[in-house]
């Protein structure tokens, strides 16, 4: 009862959470008086607005605030827009939205519909421009099957997949000259009543055919290729609202007004993400979250879930969503205030239960601040706060933990579990470019990880312990197969990341290229399991010196000797390449401090540091090979 009270108290304390929506008027205000709060609220209405008039607004009283906007600390980002319609005022929504999400940047108009001749001309002003993306937005009424309604379907599929082979052909022929990456949006479809329900039984149809066009463009486009889903996003609101024939007549325009903010919205969240780390985790409530009521009042049988009712089958339905995303590699974490024990009982004993125990890869249900759960939760699985996102249903937890975890992105799903999914996916935290084999076996990987700490805690011999594992680790250049984990770890890695510099995919299969450039991963198993690809290093030979461009690793193989394997190849190739010496550079983060002493640790000397870049020297032939406990099998290398 005291528990509840305190809640109610808490609860009572904090503001109107529900409602943080300023009027123009007020808005206005902030923005004219200089008041540091005008941004927030800025960035919140940006990111809701759909319709053209109120980010039109939002995008003027943007400029004319007196405050400065908000710095980046990266640099501004060269971003340029092409395609078969005219790209004004869509660029200034686009540019708005970024601006409200921390990036800047400067674009590239092309000239309507002559994105083609733009991309094949390779000293056209889109070369000259050297952009870091390219949002290219082909003219849907130029997709049309030119053939009869009579022809063979094959024929008609051929035709599709010939048009998308056609739009991704430019973009490759583009990301191959520019080394750029390419945002390719695909085709909304047409809302007019032309051929009846015909349209259903043929590809010809501009419906039909637009569809398998796009079809085809998702199925085949590469992974450097990201599609702006301008299909979806016309279902979404609604073809006949999303069209608008006199704005195409009058000034060659994509569809209606609010339309152009929808894809705005979407071509903003695409560039900002690939700018931010991803969420990694979801950590989760218990009580009126997965179940309605409190298992510690109502015990097991009297919760609500299941088919019997509305309410129970609703959050048998976010269960559902929630196995769904960590079959794609989200990591569940359970952090509730509640019984350990009556919380455990409900996953191993209740029938309608879809998640169990084994689909998460931390549990932490006690009486302590889910704050200080959160922080355990991110100690034991070696993942930055940054990382996670917290779902729970009251909005006074919401508030303390966004209060001591400001590095934690809360989600509030309400009383009404029907909205639950909704209101999680509103977020957009979890949205995969792409899913790997480690995606899949990321749970499982992690319950291996906690078997093998409890070995360890069971030991006193460290030594022994390694050799128990029985480690095999594998050695091998980059290859094509690997590059989306190679891609993803890149991004993602942020703690044992000696400079954190992120590439495309399109960036990194270039490097395959270059003679310059030596570049390795190690996956690493035992046994009790395969942790995948674990490491990657990218190295470039600058005269006599092997300097690390890149190195970075999976946290969950730390103080595994996996370090020093990496080291030990590090000067192999060092010596193979003819290098004298090995260079290390460190670019300190907020959350790479674990590494900070890495190189001087492996006997490398400060030659130059600063408070933003510190190099370190070793001659090769100082090195001494490291003693490890890792069976050691190298592909591609052992000619060397």
């Amino acid at each position: 009862m005291l528990f509840h009270l305190w809640r109610l108290a808490i609860l009572a304390a904090l503001p109107d959470l529900s409602d943080r929506h300023v009027n123009d008027a007020e808005l206005k205000s902030l923005a004219l008086s200089g008041d540091a709060a005008f941004w927030g609220h800025l960035s919140t209405r940006s990111r809701q607005a759909g319709s053209f008039s109120e980010l039109f607004f939002l995008s003027a009283l943007r400029k004319k605030a007196k405050l400065p906007s908000i710095e980046s600390v990266q640099p501004k980002l060269r971003l340029a827009l092409i395609g078969g319609y005219n790209l004004y005022p869509l660029h200034e929504l686009v540019a708005h939205l970024l601006a409200v999400r921390g990036v800047e940047c400067e674009q590239f108009l092309g000239e309507y519909d002559n994105f083609v001749s733009e991309i094949l001309d390779s000293s056209s002003p889109l070369y000259a421009f050297k952009p870091d993306i390219a949002f290219i937005l082909p003219n849907a009424s130029h997709c049309r099957f030119s053939g009869s309604l009579l022809d063979a379907v094959e024929h008609q599929r051929e035709a599709a997949v010939n048009a998308a082979k056609h739009l991704l052909n430019l973009a490759q022929t583009f990301i191959e000259r520019s080394d750029a990456a390419v945002i390719l949006a695909n085709l909304p479809l047409p809302g007019e009543l032309d051929l009846g329900s015909f349209r259903s039984r043929t590809l010809s149809a501009d419906w039909s055919f637009r569809k398998a066009v796009n079809l085809e463009l998702g199925l085949r486009a590469p992974a450097e290729v990201q599609i702006c889903d301008v299909e979806f996003l016309s279902a979404r609101r609604g073809i006949s609202a999303a069209a608008d024939a006199r704005a195409w007549y009058e000034s060659k325009q994509l569809g209606s007004p609010d339309f152009l903010v929808d894809v705005a919205q979407e071509l903003s969240h695409l560039i900002a993400s690939r700018r931010q780390s991803p969420k990694k985790v979801l950590a989760i409530d218990l009580d009126h979250t997965l179940w309605g009521g409190v298992i510690a009042e109502d015990g097991v049988e009297g919760i609500e879930l299941g088919d019997s009712s509305p309410r129970g089958e609703a959050f048998k339905a976010f269960q559902k969503y929630l196995l769904a995303l960590s079959e794609r590699g989200v990591l569940l974490a359970v952090c509730s205030k509640n019984d350990h024990a009556r919380a455990i009982e409900v996953f191993e004993t209740h029938p309608e239960m879809v998640l169990r125990l084994e689909h998460f890869a931390a549990f932490k249900a006690n009486w302590d601040p889910k704050s200080d759960n959160l922080q355990r939760i991110a100690d034991e699985l070696r993942v930055g706060m940054e990382s996670f996102v917290f779902a729970d249903d009251n909005p006074a937890e919401i508030e303390i933990v966004r209060q001591f975890q400001p590095q934690v992105e809360g989600v509030l799903l309400g009383p009404d579990p029907a909205e639950f999914i909704g209101r999680l996916q509103a977020g957009r935290h979890f949205e995969p470019r792409n899913v790997t084999e480690e995606d899949l076996e990321r749970t499982a990987q992690y319950r291996q990880e906690r078997r093998r700490t409890e070995l360890a805690a069971s030991v006193t011999d460290m030594p022994a312990y390694l050799a128990s594992l029985e480690m095999r680790g594998t050695i091998k250049e980059f290859d094509s197969l690997d590059l989306p984990r190679i891609a993803q770890l890149i991004a993602r890695s942020n703690q044992f990341n000696l400079t954190t510099v992120r590439r495309s995919e399109a960036e990194i299969r270039g490097l395959l290229k270059r003679q310059d450039y030596l570049c390795f991963t190690m996956r690493l198993e035992d046994r009790f399991g395969d942790s995948g690809l674990i490491s990657v290093v990218i190295a470039k030979i600058e005269g006599d010196a092997f300097v690390l461009d890149t190195w970075l690793m999976s946290c969950r193989v730390l103080k595994r000797q996996v370090e020093d394997e990496i080291m030990n190849e590090i000067f192999r190739l060092a010596k193979v390449a003819g290098c004298a010496k090995a260079r290390g550079i460190y670019l300190p983060t907020a959350k790479n401090g674990i590494v900070a002493g890495i190189y001087e640790e492996f006997g490398f000397v400060r030659t130059e540091g600063s408070a933003t870049r510190i190099k370190f020297e070793l001659d090769v032939e100082k090195y001494q090979t490291r003693s490890t406990k890792i069976r050691i099998t190298r592909r591609a290398y052992e000619a060397g």
